[in-house]
């Protein structure tokens, strides 16, 4: 029999910020939900493995197939973030994940494909006055308040 699978059902509320740490790595609460959720088919409009969880892919080098493979059998965040740590490529050290969490909290609009035109209609779809929003997970997390009924 397989195992339970405690998700946040994504149709009905948006998952974790990419603020929300775990083992100090941004994004990763965030893509675990997205996981979860697509496992048990309530995954909505989230895309698992998305663009902005494939910085996190790349900076450990792991397979996020197979994470999700991980999630199906039910397995926690402490299990799933040890699961990675024994299965990435790019084994990081301490101040090496805080500096690319940090990084990352800041980062807005930063190659040819994030132009700074790009990045303003995606604000544009959540918000036509906003001024103050400078990097993804603001804008981004602004998109999921205004999915869910909040008020940009």
């Amino acid at each position: 029999m397989a195992a339970q699978i405690p998700f946040i059902d994504l149709t009905q509320r948006p998952p974790r910020g990419f603020r929300v740490r775990v083992g100090n790595f941004v994004i990763l609460a965030r893509m675990l939900d997205k996981g979860r959720a697509t496992v048990a088919g309530k995954n909505g409009e989230y895309e698992y493995a998305s663009s902005m969880d494939q910085h996190l892919v790349r900076f450990l080098g792991f397979d996020a197939d197979a994470l999700l493979k991980e999630l199906e059998q039910g397995k926690g965040d402490w299990e799933i973030l040890q699961w990675i740590q024994a299965h990435c490529k790019n084994r990081r050290v301490t101040w090496e994940i805080d500096a690319w969490s940090n990084f990352m909290e800041k980062r807005g609009p930063d190659s040819d494909v994030e132009t700074l035109e790009f990045f303003t209609d995606y604000v544009a779809k959540s918000s036509k006055v906003r001024e103050d929003l400078k990097t993804w997970f603001e804008v981004i997390e602004l998109d999921d308040y205004v999915s869910f009924g909040g008020k940009a």
